[in-house]
């Protein structure tokens, strides 16, 4: 493994970032920047903090959801409904230089913590608000979670076969790609535009509006004659044998990704089919291909198939669990996943760094934090001496 990058040297060092958001997105994208060198400050409410915090195993003290997406952050508990939490919170943000938040239109303005109230103090503040629905429209103000967003962008309905039922994802599509991922791309964008013209900006991320980079092919296929792209329709959806999924002989499954000519043609030379290398593409015949196709996947196990696509460029890989997948070759790279044991001996394993900055990676400099961790050196860092910190303490303003 290369040397990891010194702290300093860590892209986003020097950055700070206010983290207003809870659950899945928000948490997410300043996750990512943590690892990357920013330093997150999590403000959470006085009472029980995050939701998350209670979800999943409970391992060093807090659920295995809320340490997934929270290592890098320093926990700073306040009540914004208090006087003294919202001026504590408004001087965080006089000297940060991203705020993301993840409440419901109106909210942060009522808290006096809106865009416009805020830089005013900090006129280079770059704000990202992430909602379901963005900051204006019809839909502003309607609640949402992740299966209604990708049912009112489009997307879900192209899981379904045709005269079928939509598939719900496994995962939550629009929370990270529309949520957290474009979070991150927009609130970097307006990082660079303030470096040209040190101007912030509000960054307003709707995670509908946010899935429509994942629609590109389908809606070329919309604008002209070539059928949508639904599952088992189109070239990449299962229509042909060369792009599919197949069972194996041990109940197992691989995945055969041979879109280019060049890689079917390997794979039926190596399975002693070299008949079917012009059958591709052909419409006729389509579906007896892939049922013979079927076919031959059932005369091995995965493991034989394995083995014998491992020295061959024909697009043919395994389709592995999650387990699987964290000790598999590509799973073991670098940084590609972290573990780490607890004193009772527990292991817990955790998504490690999606990005390698000439060839180095992120760091874990701080664990996930304890609900209101670091809330007295913050405070301090603010200026507020011990007695003020207690007293705000004792008057539920703040929360060690």
């Amino acid at each position: 493994m290369k040397e990891e990058h010194s702290e300093k040297s860590l892209p986003l060092q020097g950055l700070t970032v206010l983290d207003l958001t809870r659950l899945l997105p928000g948490p997410l994208c300043t996750m990512l920047m943590g690892d990357y060198g920013a330093e997150i400050v999590k403000i959470e409410d006085t009472e029980a903090g995050d939701p998350t915090r209670f979800v999943g195993r409970f391992f060093e003290g807090s659920g295995s959801f809320f340490r997934q997406l929270n290592r890098n952050k320093k926990s700073l508990a306040v009540n914004l409904k208090t006087g003294q939490g919202r001026t504590a919170v408004q001087k965080l943000a006089g000297r940060a230089d991203v705020l993301v938040e993840g409440f419901r239109p109106g909210v942060m303005e009522r808290l006096g913590l809106g865009y416009s109230e805020l830089s005013r103090l900090n006129g280079g503040l770059v704000y990202a608000s992430i909602t379901g629905y963005g900051q204006t429209g019809p839909y502003r103000d309607r609640a949402g979670h992740d299966l209604n967003y990708t049912a009112l962008s489009g997307l879900l309905d192209l899981s379904a076969e045709e005269g079928g039922s939509p598939q719900m994802p496994a995962i939550q599509v629009a929370d990270i790609a529309g949520g957290a991922m474009m979070a991150l791309q927009g609130i970097l964008i307006a990082l660079f535009r303030r470096g040209r013209d040190g101007k912030g900006s509000h960054v307003d991320v709707s995670m509908t509006r946010g899935l429509l980079p994942w629609l590109t092919m389908a809606a070329s296929a919309m604008n002209s004659s070539e059928e949508m792209a639904r599952r088992g329709s189109g070239p990449i959806t299962g229509a042909y044998a060369c792009y599919n999924i197949y069972e194996t002989a041990d109940g197992k499954h691989m995945s055969l990704g041979a879109l280019e000519p060049v890689f079917w043609e390997r794979f039926c030379e190596a399975v002693g089919k070299n008949q079917w290398t012009a059958l591709q593409f052909e419409q006729e015949g389509r579906e007896a291909l892939i049922r013979e196709v079927q076919a031959l996947f059932k005369e091995k196990t995965r493991e034989q198939w394995e083995t014998l696509f491992s020295g061959l460029d024909a697009c043919c890989e395994p389709v592995l669990s999650l387990a699987e997948a964290v000790g598999y070759p590509t799973g073991r790279e670098g940084r590609y996943w972290i573990k780490s044991v607890n004193s009772a001996g527990e292991t817990e394993i955790m998504p490690g760094f999606p990005l390698l900055f000439s060839g180095c990676a992120g760091q874990v400099r701080l664990p996930p934090p304890r609900h209101g961790e670091h809330t007295r050196e913050i405070l301090h860092s603010l200026g507020y001496n011990p007695n003020d910190i207690e007293q705000m303490a004792s008057e539920g303003a703040v929360r060690f």
